[in-house]
């Protein structure tokens, strides 16, 4: 088996996708107004409008609802990307800070609400489980 991705249910694909273009610096492939993939080398951000959710299993999912998840990506420095989001994001819950298992993290919620962890390896041992 092979974790591929995750998908985000949102009412306006637009603004996640330019959240995400923006935080991540990956740029989107989009199909559609209702559809768009963010890649990256290990995994895939899906966002789909609240309209594709009818096409698959109607009524299975809605906007703006999580509040269980955690959406992480392992960046170069965390740091830099906290400078890069100053002013674009509503709600920083954590400023960045290097956590008791090695890693610097910054969480914040996208503009759909959801919780996303920007984190980097800075200890040696947070550093070798994360090698590439």
């Amino acid at each position: 088996m092979e974790f591929v991705s995750i998908r985000i249910i949102t009412g306006d694909v637009a603004r996640l996708v330019d959240f995400y273009e923006h935080a991540t610096a990956v740029r989107a492939d989009r199909a559609g107004e209702d559809f768009a993939e963010l890649r990256t080398a290990s995994a895939t951000v899906a966002i789909a409008s609240t309209r594709t959710v009818g096409v698959f299993a109607p009524g299975s999912a809605s906007e703006a609802a999580n509040r269980s998840v955690i959406i992480e990506f392992l960046v170069d420095d965390v740091d830099e990307v906290h400078r890069n989001l100053t002013g674009l994001v509503a709600e920083v819950v954590t400023e960045p800070t290097t956590m008791p298992w090695g890693n610097r993290s910054l969480l914040l919620r996208d503009p759909e609400g959801n919780l996303v962890n920007f984190f980097t390896p800075v200890t040696p041992a947070a550093i070798a489980k994360f090698a590439r």
